[in-house]
């Protein structure tokens, strides 16, 4: 469960996908608005709604890569999660290059999204903890296999 209240802003004309994503972030502990078009997007973005955006590249009234680089200019630090049925490379590398947080392909597994967009929610410092502990854990699991293999070649030894 978040740390603080987010609210984020999917932006989908596929009703299905913008419920989806609503019920399961609702139920992480997320504040959530949807709407179906770009307008109602760049509308919350405009006002600082928002800690972060969910949205499909191809929407009614304009294609994402276009709104894109004017979220960047006007909120530089609001991370943009873009998704896309047009599961490609270009895809990917045109969300990266106009400053997309992440890429998400469809279909996704729900889990997996709300965990990546959990991830983008964290601040600085909670992403530095999140990255010392997963590398602590790493660590953990190789001193472990480390003896667990040494015991194994003691045992063959002996």
């Amino acid at each position: 469960m978040p740390m603080t209240k987010n609210t984020i802003l999917i932006c989908d004309d596929d009703a299905a996908i913008r419920t989806v994503l609503s019920q399961a972030l609702g139920r992480a502990g997320y504040d959530v608005r949807t709407t179906a078009n770009a307008a109602g997007l760049w509308r919350w973005v405009a006002q600082s709604e928002g800690s972060l955006v969910v949205t499909d590249v191809v929407l009614p009234d304009e294609n994402v890569f276009d709104l894109l680089p004017r979220i960047k200019r006007l909120r530089p630090d609001l991370p943009v999660i873009v998704m896309s049925a047009q599961n490609n490379i270009l895809t990917a590398i045109n969300a990266a290059e106009r400053g997309a947080y992440e890429y998400l392909p469809k279909p996704f597994d729900i889990d997996e999204a709300v965990k990546m967009i959990r991830r983008a929610t964290l601040s600085p410092s909670q992403k530095l903890d999140s990255e010392n502990e997963s590398e602590t854990k790493a660590e953990i699991v190789g001193i472990l296999l480390f003896f667990l293999w040494g015991n194994l070649e003691l045992e063959r030894n002996l």
